[in-house]
């Protein structure tokens, strides 16, 4: 990968990759830790930090496969309907259902997987749960989806992923804790 002009080894398996979007997954992670998460996919980082994190963050979306700016992207306001930590079991078997792939045994690029992974059959239960998330969120459900996704409970919901910055945990953290000491 290159950084500031000058080529870097990063690790592509799809393993080392999983780790850092499952970090960005958990909301006890402080944007720097998570940050520190995302370098360490350079075996030896670039002194540049920013310019290797936007690097690394490229690199996990996939830019270099994906180069046709015509090509749709999803959007950033999109709703979440899948969550590789909570989802990982039902990844896991459509990756086997559709592909014939065991990804305990499985040695592939973070791309190749992600090429994969987009490709998961629609009779999976994954892609079905996602879809019915996706129906949901989007307020497009029928009544008899609705009360599907309400029978699923906690398979059904996805916890939300904290985007505040440590400043703003700091400072709800300061907060609730005056609310609390005036109650």
């Amino acid at each position: 990968m290159t950084v500031g002009g000058r080529e870097y080894a990063v690790k592509t398996d799809f393993r080392a990759c999983l780790k850092v979007i499952l970090a960005f997954e958990d909301n006890d992670l402080t944007p720097q830790e998570k940050s520190f998460v995302l370098l360490s996919l350079f075996p030896d980082p670039p002194q540049d930090a920013a310019a290797a994190l936007e690097a690394a963050s490229r690199f996990l979306n996939g830019a270099e496969i994906d180069s046709d700016e015509n090509q749709e992207r999803p959007r950033n306001d999109e709703a979440r309907v899948y969550s590789f930590s909570k989802d990982a079991g039902y990844i896991f078997a459509a990756f086997r259902q559709t592909h014939g792939i065991d990804l305990q045994k499985a040695s592939l690029h973070w791309w190749e997987f992600l090429t994969l992974f987009m490709d998961l059959g629609g009779e999976t239960t994954f892609c079905q749960l996602a879809n019915l998330r996706r129906r949901v969120k989007s307020g497009k459900a029928t009544k008899e989806e609705r009360r599907a996704a309400r029978d699923l409970g906690d398979v059904f919901d996805l916890p939300e992923v904290d985007t505040r910055t440590l400043e703003e945990k700091e400072a709800g953290a300061a907060f609730d804790g005056l609310w609390k000491g005036s109650q």
